[in-house]
């Protein structure tokens, strides 16, 4: 049976994430814009970070048992079939998942300048929306907590906290960041105050502590298909990456000499070299 507490431990860390989206909102205090340079290059930043944080937190996690990283190289050990299967299996369920997440938001057609003139029942079709969309980051957040409380880890508070979830809960709080000022851009050309720029922000990313507990529940009381896990929360922010920030990016940049491409690849990489610790863990 899994503690009460622990819960409470894992919903904390998922409102940590999506209280970081409020920080999106924080430049629009001093400044009435942000340039697309800058927000081209948050966007790599966070893309990297994801991208780097799937594979070689997620990934590697769900193989660790046989795949040993030294600063010598790595050594890969026999990796019996079921593991794969199960890994596969979840890499494939997280990439559906956001795929069709993508196509029920696109069908719904919500869009941040609707937040402040919602009504009551494009408030429940807009949190719909915004769950299924920020549930991915939620699920991976809550699958790096699989080992709270149990040998390994870190000391935190009193608590036995995994590293990964530690790295992963950072990784995803700055991912929400470009996501904050996304979506205060248009609300800003509303006219609306910078405190609401902030809840509204927060507000999108509200399911991610939900999701998070959900998930932790999952692998520790089925521990058998943690590698399926692991697959699914990679397997959806590898998807959200390829799919939403890196198209998302390209838009903004292309009003930027070569469309934001080096602004893009120069926030992947400092955001994919931020998170290579990961692999020493």
């Amino acid at each position: 049976m899994v503690e009460l507490w622990s819960f409470g431990f894992v919903f904390l860390a998922g409102l940590i994430t999506a209280l970081a989206t409020g920080l999106g909102a924080v430049p629009f205090f001093f400044v009435s814009d942000v340039s697309d340079r800058w927000n081209v290059a948050l966007w790599g930043i966070a893309s990297g970070i994801m991208l780097s944080a799937s594979v070689f937190g997620l990934v590697l996690e769900a193989l660790g048992e046989y795949v040993h990283v030294a600063l010598g190289g790595v050594s890969i050990d026999p990796i019996p079939q079921r593991e794969l299967l199960l890994l596969g299996a979840g890499l494939f369920a997280g990439i559906l998942l956001v795929y069709v997440a993508h196509d029920l938001i696109e069908a719904a057609e919500v869009d941040p300048r609707q937040y402040e003139e919602a009504d009551f029942k494009k408030l429940v079709l807009i949190l719909g929306v915004l769950t299924v969309h920020s549930f991915p980051e939620g699920v991976a957040v809550g699958v790096s907590f699989a080992d709270l409380g149990l040998q390994g880890g870190t000391q935190l508070f009193g608590l036995v906290v995994p590293l990964l979830a530690i790295f992963m809960t950072i990784a995803i709080s700055i991912h929400n960041i470009p996501e904050g000022v996304a979506i205060s851009i248009p609300l800003r050309s509303m006219g609306v105050a910078n405190w609401k720029l902030v809840w509204w922000s927060v507000f999108s990313s509200l399911p991610q502590p939900i999701g998070a507990v959900l998930a932790f529940y999952f692998v520790r009381a089925a521990r058998e298909f943690l590698p399926a896990g692991f697959g699914f929360a990679a397997g959806a922010m590898i998807f959200l990456v390829l799919t939403e920030f890196i198209p998302e990016a390209l838009a903004v940049g292309r009003s930027l000499p070569g469309d934001g491409r080096r602004e893009l690849a120069a926030g992947v990489a400092a955001g994919f070299l931020a998170m290579v610790p990961l692999l020493f863990v």
